[in-house]
Protein backbone atom coordinates (compact mmCIF):
# COMPACT_ATOMS: atom_id res chain seq x y z
CA UNK A 1 0.00 0.00 0.00
CA UNK A 2 1.05 3.54 -0.67
CA UNK A 3 -0.22 6.66 1.07
CA UNK A 4 -2.45 8.91 -0.98
CA UNK A 5 -1.10 12.29 -1.96
CA UNK A 6 -3.28 15.27 -1.01
CA UNK A 7 -4.26 15.88 -4.63
CA UNK A 8 -5.55 12.29 -4.88
CA UNK A 9 -8.00 12.78 -1.99
CA UNK A 10 -10.44 14.92 -4.01
CA UNK A 11 -11.21 17.23 -1.08
CA UNK A 12 -13.71 20.06 -1.38
CA UNK A 13 -12.58 23.65 -1.62
CA UNK A 14 -13.91 25.99 1.07
CA UNK A 15 -16.39 27.35 -1.48
CA UNK A 16 -17.55 23.84 -2.42
CA UNK A 17 -17.85 22.97 1.27
CA UNK A 18 -20.12 25.96 1.85
CA UNK A 19 -22.37 24.77 -0.99
CA UNK A 20 -22.34 21.07 -0.07
CA UNK A 21 -25.15 19.34 1.79
CA UNK A 22 -24.40 19.27 5.52
CA UNK A 23 -25.08 16.74 8.23
CA UNK A 24 -28.14 18.07 10.15
CA UNK A 25 -26.11 18.43 13.35
CA UNK A 26 -25.05 21.48 15.35
CA UNK A 27 -22.29 21.16 17.92
CA UNK A 28 -22.67 23.49 20.91
CA UNK A 29 -19.55 24.18 22.98
CA UNK A 30 -20.54 25.25 26.50
CA UNK A 31 -17.66 27.22 28.10
CA UNK A 32 -14.88 25.17 26.50
CA UNK A 33 -11.68 26.83 27.66
CA UNK A 34 -8.98 25.17 25.51
CA UNK A 35 -8.30 26.87 22.21
CA UNK A 36 -6.85 23.62 20.92
CA UNK A 37 -10.06 21.76 21.76
CA UNK A 38 -12.05 24.40 19.88
CA UNK A 39 -9.78 24.06 16.85
CA UNK A 40 -9.96 20.28 16.96
CA UNK A 41 -13.77 20.36 17.04
CA UNK A 42 -13.72 22.62 13.98
CA UNK A 43 -11.47 20.17 12.15
CA UNK A 44 -13.70 17.20 12.99
CA UNK A 45 -16.82 19.19 12.07
CA UNK A 46 -15.27 19.95 8.68
CA UNK A 47 -14.35 16.29 8.11
CA UNK A 48 -17.98 15.22 8.53
CA UNK A 49 -19.67 18.35 7.11
CA UNK A 50 -21.41 19.31 10.34
CA UNK A 51 -23.96 22.08 9.83
CA UNK A 52 -22.50 24.50 12.39
CA UNK A 53 -20.69 25.00 15.67
CA UNK A 54 -22.14 27.28 18.34
CA UNK A 55 -19.46 28.77 20.57
CA UNK A 56 -20.79 29.83 23.97
CA UNK A 57 -19.60 31.76 27.00
CA UNK A 58 -15.84 31.67 27.51
CA UNK A 59 -15.35 29.51 24.41
CA UNK A 60 -13.00 31.41 22.11
CA UNK A 61 -14.00 32.34 18.57
CA UNK A 62 -11.88 32.21 15.41
CA UNK A 63 -12.13 35.99 15.06
CA UNK A 64 -11.11 36.68 18.68
CA UNK A 65 -7.74 37.78 19.97
CA UNK A 66 -4.64 37.14 17.89
CA UNK A 67 -3.67 34.35 20.30
CA UNK A 68 -7.10 32.73 19.91
CA UNK A 69 -6.91 32.98 16.14
CA UNK A 70 -3.45 31.40 16.05
CA UNK A 71 -4.13 28.59 18.51
CA UNK A 72 -7.52 27.65 17.05
CA UNK A 73 -5.96 27.65 13.58
CA UNK A 74 -3.09 25.44 14.80
CA UNK A 75 -5.49 22.52 15.29
CA UNK A 76 -8.32 23.53 12.95
CA UNK A 77 -5.92 23.86 10.00
CA UNK A 78 -8.35 26.17 8.20
CA UNK A 79 -11.59 24.43 9.15
CA UNK A 80 -12.56 27.60 10.99
CA UNK A 81 -13.01 29.08 7.49
CA UNK A 82 -15.22 26.28 6.16
CA UNK A 83 -17.48 25.39 9.09
CA UNK A 84 -20.23 27.87 9.93
CA UNK A 85 -20.13 29.13 13.50
CA UNK A 86 -22.02 31.50 15.73
CA UNK A 87 -21.24 32.98 19.14
CA UNK A 88 -23.66 33.14 22.10
CA UNK A 89 -23.09 34.76 25.49
CA UNK A 90 -24.09 31.43 27.07
CA UNK A 91 -25.15 27.97 25.99
CA UNK A 92 -28.67 28.43 27.37
CA UNK A 93 -29.32 31.07 24.68
CA UNK A 94 -27.96 28.73 22.02
CA UNK A 95 -30.07 25.73 23.01
CA UNK A 96 -33.19 27.86 23.29
CA UNK A 97 -32.63 29.15 19.76
CA UNK A 98 -32.10 25.62 18.47
CA UNK A 99 -35.18 24.34 20.31
CA UNK A 100 -37.28 27.11 18.73
CA UNK A 101 -35.99 25.94 15.33
CA UNK A 102 -37.10 22.36 16.00
CA UNK A 103 -33.78 20.72 16.84
CA UNK A 104 -33.56 17.72 19.14
CA UNK A 105 -31.19 18.78 21.93
CA UNK A 106 -28.81 16.32 23.54
CA UNK A 107 -26.28 17.09 26.24
CA UNK A 108 -23.26 14.82 26.23
CA UNK A 109 -22.96 14.26 29.93
CA UNK A 110 -23.04 11.64 32.64
CA UNK A 111 -26.54 12.08 34.10
CA UNK A 112 -29.17 10.03 35.87
CA UNK A 113 -31.21 8.57 33.03
CA UNK A 114 -28.68 9.29 30.28
CA UNK A 115 -28.68 7.05 27.21
CA UNK A 116 -25.51 5.14 26.44
CA UNK A 117 -24.32 6.17 23.00
CA UNK A 118 -24.46 2.64 21.57
CA UNK A 119 -28.15 2.45 22.58
CA UNK A 120 -29.16 5.77 21.02
CA UNK A 121 -31.13 5.64 17.78
CA UNK A 122 -30.71 8.65 15.51
CA UNK A 123 -33.83 9.77 13.70
CA UNK A 124 -34.32 12.22 10.83
CA UNK A 125 -34.86 15.24 13.08
CA UNK A 126 -32.07 17.86 13.01
CA UNK A 127 -30.08 17.52 16.22
CA UNK A 128 -27.73 19.50 18.38
CA UNK A 129 -25.23 18.09 20.84
CA UNK A 130 -23.92 20.13 23.74
CA UNK A 131 -20.37 19.50 24.92
CA UNK A 132 -19.27 21.06 28.18
CA UNK A 133 -16.35 22.64 29.92
CA UNK A 134 -13.28 20.47 30.42
CA UNK A 135 -13.68 20.50 34.23
CA UNK A 136 -17.33 21.23 35.03
CA UNK A 137 -19.06 19.71 32.01
CA UNK A 138 -22.38 20.98 30.64
CA UNK A 139 -24.16 23.52 32.85
CA UNK A 140 -27.16 22.00 34.66
CA UNK A 141 -29.56 24.67 33.36
CA UNK A 142 -28.53 23.70 29.82
CA UNK A 143 -29.11 20.01 30.58
CA UNK A 144 -32.56 20.97 31.89
CA UNK A 145 -33.42 22.47 28.47
CA UNK A 146 -32.25 19.39 26.55
CA UNK A 147 -34.40 16.52 25.34
CA UNK A 148 -31.96 13.99 26.75
CA UNK A 149 -28.39 13.14 27.62
CA UNK A 150 -25.97 10.92 25.76
CA UNK A 151 -23.18 9.17 27.60
CA UNK A 152 -20.12 7.52 26.10
CA UNK A 153 -19.37 4.29 27.97
CA UNK A 154 -15.97 4.22 29.65
CA UNK A 155 -14.22 1.25 31.22
CA UNK A 156 -11.05 2.64 32.80
CA UNK A 157 -10.28 4.60 35.92
CA UNK A 158 -11.03 8.08 34.55
CA UNK A 159 -14.54 9.48 34.49
CA UNK A 160 -14.27 11.73 31.44
CA UNK A 161 -12.81 12.11 27.97
CA UNK A 162 -11.20 15.15 26.38
CA UNK A 163 -13.90 17.34 24.82
CA UNK A 164 -12.39 17.09 21.34
CA UNK A 165 -12.22 13.29 21.62
CA UNK A 166 -15.83 13.28 22.77
CA UNK A 167 -16.81 15.45 19.82
CA UNK A 168 -15.17 13.01 17.40
CA UNK A 169 -16.97 10.01 18.86
CA UNK A 170 -20.37 11.75 18.93
CA UNK A 171 -20.05 13.26 15.45
CA UNK A 172 -19.03 9.86 14.03
CA UNK A 173 -22.14 8.27 15.58
CA UNK A 174 -24.31 10.78 13.72
CA UNK A 175 -22.27 10.46 10.52
CA UNK A 176 -22.80 6.69 10.42
CA UNK A 177 -26.52 7.28 10.01
CA UNK A 178 -26.84 10.60 8.21
CA UNK A 179 -24.06 10.66 5.60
Amino acid sequence: MEKLRTIEMNRLSVEEFHEAKKMPLVVVLDDVRSLYNVGSVFRTADAFRVEAIYLCGITATPDGTLKAQQEIHKTALGAEESVEWKYFANALEAVRELKARGYKLLAVEQCHGSTMLQNYTIDNQPSAVVLGNEVKGVHQEVIDECDGCLEIPQFGTKHSLNVSTTAGIIIWKFAEVTL
